[in-house]
């Protein structure tokens, strides 16, 4: 007789190997056949709502392993929250317009984009946008990430682009919208201002050079001069101050020096003359500026005597007052700082604060001689059509002629460079609109709004509130073509600028019509509403504003276009990366709080930046740059997947093939886990097989109650957003509990009792229980592979779930009475005992005593209180040894160390040929000579 025919061997259609690049587009394609995104949405109705507000991507090329770690977070997020039974409808962005495609699209054109208009230019930068997220789209879609992709939103989207205008218009209605000339951060290459989230801080060497500004009165009448009381000997000759900058293109522009009203300030005699340097940083000055021979004078604070003071220019003709500021620090220089208004925002604000109580004759200039592309107006007549950076030398070869340099070095430090075209960037007074931080309290509403915020991490709350605290003024203005423009109009006549809410409205109606593109194809009087005159005076000639909207405004403003239209507001959670708190979470708190007066979020989630294994950023220069698509191609997005949910996204993710090959290694187990589980269930029905739990015995009650330990710890996991938790608890489960363990043990029961043996159904309950969880717990992680094992799964099991697909489930429930405290304890001290015994038959099987453990008897030796847990079970020992006898006795005088002594022996009578335990009863059967007792009774 054929005696492998009749044991239960494992079945299932379920293959070992994934081929998850090849299987994954067929599930993708399958979820769309059934429309399971909207089959989701249609179960959700009814159910609390959970909105993920989507963070709109650049649409400017292809997907990097950042926007896959973005993407995945979320729908790990959203298919978690749709099993844990809320309703979480998910609409993806894009953000289009702005300076990266422009600026890709000006490249690609060269020399042809003299003969194009603005229309044509914007008609390709639409298109260029067209093309990159309908890209993206596709490859999101590939990541296994569910949503409304055919209807997205988009920041071009003409309905988009006339909330953006209305939400401006709310700006302007409450106030705080204003157009002044101020400083900002300009980029010289692509010629327009720049927010501080459109820059990175970059090295950068600069030069290193301290400026002598001499003090117009006379050492005579200084030293006299109430009240510093300075004695200077008769030889000297001039008493000046001595600034520090890197920025020696800034000093033409320069308006006045600043000291702090506390510092100390040394007078100190250099040979004939005397300079005025920061008390603690002059030991630093000396050496920068290898002076010899120097003598302290005399100190003074910054309060006592400086204010008011004239200083001589160095490279023009004008006079410099020394002003009192609190921003001046003793990190590095001279503790005196040179102050050009047009060139810095604490200069600025210092000068604004003098002119406001000064005579007209004493108020200073808001100067900026540079043009657009960074190079000096007929202002600096010496330096006229030089880039600031490159006329640097020369200004200070001049210094040098003219006697005002004291020292010069370089410094190399963290400079802050466009994030477009990489280039240095500079501080530039120009006309610009912006959003006053002050106006109507907007500072203070949402430093007030930042602590009503659930910040994950927490640290995260710090970090933007000290970003408001600091921040300047926003600014609204961009010097570019795509975009949606600022509805403002200026009267020809006395050149008022307007910004009437009513034309804002006007504006917004036509762009909705007919996109903004509209703008630039229309007169300012067919934009404007008709009669529409100068409330200053009463002109109704009006120009049009040329500049565009920041797209931190368009993007911050998503909330209005996307949430609130369908009742969505606020959004329970924003998810970005770190940097985003000074970009879009800073821009839609910004907007929030001047529309709503709140934050439009009650959570924000930050994730830190994709590095290589080695944690270095990752560059095409360096080689390092691992590509989602690659990693796909070749492992499938499942990999990519579990990659995210392994690394804690608090901080910066590593990513290398050496990961991935241990992330493959933990899906596999996790796979064949999942597979030995279906193939031992292929002829389980759940309705008519199931054993109650109550009469299943001890291992499997075990099992389901690691089962129940575990159904809590993941979902409260995945509502604590702790994914690498999740994934240490899935991959311990089936490694330990379930392979090493239960599984383990469990292959005699299953394969060689017969078919429907109670005890083999009871098992198979358990499997099933241990299956139909695990596929549920793993779907938001693993959801092609979860996906894959329901649909493999008995059609009973489906059938009893009503559900064809695991996405379409909710998490699943541990039941109360799998939790049985005392059996657990027993377990854990038998489990103790089988490693130890584990480890002895491994000894044996190294000397050749055994080969398979079930060639095996084991004896236990155990002292009174071990003995008497071990004698309960020892009938049921072979089985959780994985050997073929036990024999339990008692020690009266056991050893200190050990409460139980292991021997291995060989195991007594023959081998069975079918369970391959030995046995005594084997060859007492004449009709099966070659079987033990148990399996006769299987086959019969």
């Amino acid at each position: 007789m054929d005696y492998k025919a009749t044991l239960n061997l494992p079945k299932t259609d379920f293959p070992m190997k994934a081929n998850l690049p090849q299987r994954e587009p067929e599930l993708l394609a399958l979820w769309e056949q059934e429309r399971l995104y909207e089959r989701i949405q249609e179960r959700g109705k009814g159910r609390p709502l959970y909105i993920l507000h989507d963070g709109p991507p650049y649409a400017n090329g292809r997907i990097h392993i950042g926007h896959a770690l973005n993407k995945i977070l979320k729908d790990i997020i959203i298919k978690s929250k749709t099993m844990a039974g809320y309703h979480v409808p998910y609409v993806p962005g894009w953000d289009c317009h702005g300076l990266p495609i422009e600026h890709q699209v000006l490249k690609e054109l060269g020399d042809k984009k003299k003969d194009l208009d603005t229309s044509a230019i914007r008609k390709l930068c639409r298109d260029y946008a067209e093309k990159y997220f309908k890209i993206q789209r596709d490859e999101f879609k590939r990541l296994g990430v569910l949503g409304d992709w055919e209807r997205p939103y988009l920041t071009m989207d003409p309905a988009y682009e006339a909330t953006i205008l209305r939400e401006f218009g709310k700006f302007v209605e409450r106030g705080g919208v204003y157009k002044g000339l101020k400083p900002v951060l300009w980029c010289t290459v692509d010629q327009t201002a720049l927010a501080e989230a459109e820059v990175e801080y970059e090295d950068h060497t600069s030069p290193s050079i301290y400026v002598k500004f001499p003090v117009v009165t006379s050492p005579k009448i200084l030293a006299s001069a109430s009240p510093l009381h300075i004695a200077f000997p008769p030889d000297i000759e001039s008493v000046s101050v001595v600034i520090w900058t890197t920025t020696p293109w800034t000093l033409p522009a320069n308006q006045a020096i600043c000291l702090h009203p506390d510092i100390e300030y040394a007078f100190v005699k250099v040979g004939r003359e005397v300079l005025i340097i920061a008390q603690k940083l002059l030991e630093g000055v000396a050496k920068a500026c290898e002076l010899q021979e120097y003598t302290v004078l005399g100190v003074r604070r910054g309060s006592e005597g400086f204010e008011g003071l004239e200083t001589q220019r160095p490279l023009t003709h004008g006079l410099s007052p020394i002003l009192l500021g609190d921003f001046v620090t003793l990190d590095q220089g001279t503790g005196c700082v040179h102050i050009a208004p047009g060139h810095g925002q604490e200069d600025y604000a210092l000068v604004l604060a003098h002119n406001a109580h000064a005579s007209p004759g004493e108020r200073l200039e808001i100067l900026a001689p540079v043009d657009d592309a960074g190079r000096f107006t007929e202002v600096v007549k010496e330096f006229a059509g030089q880039h600031v950076f490159k006329a640097n030398p020369a200004i200070v070869e001049r210094l040098k002629a003219n006697g005002r340099l004291l020292g010069y070095g370089s410094l190399t430090h963290a400079y802050p460079h466009c994030w477009r075209c990489k280039n240095p960037v500079i501080f530039r007074a120009t006309e610009q609109w912006f959003l006053s931080m002050e106006t109507n309290d907007l500072r203070r509403e949402a430093l007030g709004e930042i602590e009503r915020v659930r910040w994950i991490p927490p640290w995260g709350r710090d970090r933007i509130r000290g970003m408001v605290e600091n921040r300047p003024d926003w600014c609204l203005s961009r010097q570019r073509v795509w975009g949606v423009p600022i509805p403002g109009f200026t009267c020809s006549g006395c050149r008022r600028v307007l910004t009437d809410p009513k034309a804002i409205d006007r504006v917004a109606e036509l762009v909705e019509t007919s996109g903004a593109d509209v703008w630039f194809q229309k007169s300012a009087a067919e934009l404007l509403p008709a009669g529409t005159a100068c409330p200053a005076c009463g002109g109704q000639v009006f120009e049009k504003e040329r500049d565009i909207l920041d797209v931190w405004f368009e993007s911050g403003v998503s909330y209005a276009a996307v949430l609130k239209p369908r009742k969505w507001w606020p959004a329970d959670l924003y998810l970005e990366g770190s940097d985003q708190h000074r970009g879009w979470f800073h821009s839609a708190l910004l907007a929030g709080v001047v529309t709503d007066r709140r934050a439009p979020y009650k959570s924000v989630l930050t994730h830190g930046f994709v590095v290589d294994g080695a944690g270095k950023k990752m560059s095409k220069s360096a080689g390092n740059v691992v590509a989602p698509q690659d990693v796909i191609k070749q492992s499938g997005a499942e990999i990519l997947r579990l990659w995210v949910a392994a690394q804690d996204y608090r901080e910066d993710l590593r990513i290398s093939q050496e990961i991935l090959n241990h992330l493959i290694e933990a899906y596999r187990k996790i796979r064949n886990t999942c597979r030995f589980l279906l193939s031992n269930l292929y002829d389980f029905d759940p309705v008519q097989h199931r054993v109650p739990c109550e009469r299943l015995p001890e291992l499997d009650r075990w099992a389901l109650g690691r089962l129940g330990e575990l159904i809590p710890r993941i979902t409260r996991a995945y509502e604590d957003f702790e994914f690498h938790t999740i994934f240490h608890a899935l991959n311990n489960f089936c490694a330990v509990d379930l392979s090493a363990v239960y599984l383990d043990i469990l292959k005699d029961r299953l394969y060689t009792f017969r078919k429907d043996s109670p005890l083999r159904r009871g098992s198979q309950t358990v499997l099933f229980d241990v299956l139909v969880a695990l596929t549920k717990l793993m779907a938001p992680i693993l959801s092609f592979t979860a996906e894959e094992i329901w649909r493999m799964l008995p059609d009973a099991a489906r059938r009893e779930a009503g559900v064809d697909s695991v996405h379409l489930t909710s998490f699943p429930e541990a039941d109360p009475k799998w939790k049985e405290e005392a059996l657990a304890q027993r377990w854990e001290r038998l489990l103790e005992v089988r490693s130890r015994v584990q480890a002895e038959l491994e000894l044996k099987r190294r000397e050749k005593m055994i080969g398979a453990s079930l060639e095996a008897r084991v004896i236990l030796e155990a002292n009174p209180e071990a003995y008497r847990l071990l004698k309960e079970y020892e009938q049921d020992l072979p089985t959780l040894f994985i050997v073929s006898q036990v024999e339990v006795k008692e020690m009266h005088h056991p050893p200190q160390k050990s409460d139980v002594v292991v021997t291995v022996a060989k195991a007594e009578g023959e081998k069975c040929e079918r369970c391959w335990n030995y046995r005594p009863a084997v060859g007492t059967f004449p009709d099966h000579p070659t079987l033990c007792d148990r399996c006769v009774e299987a086959i019969r």
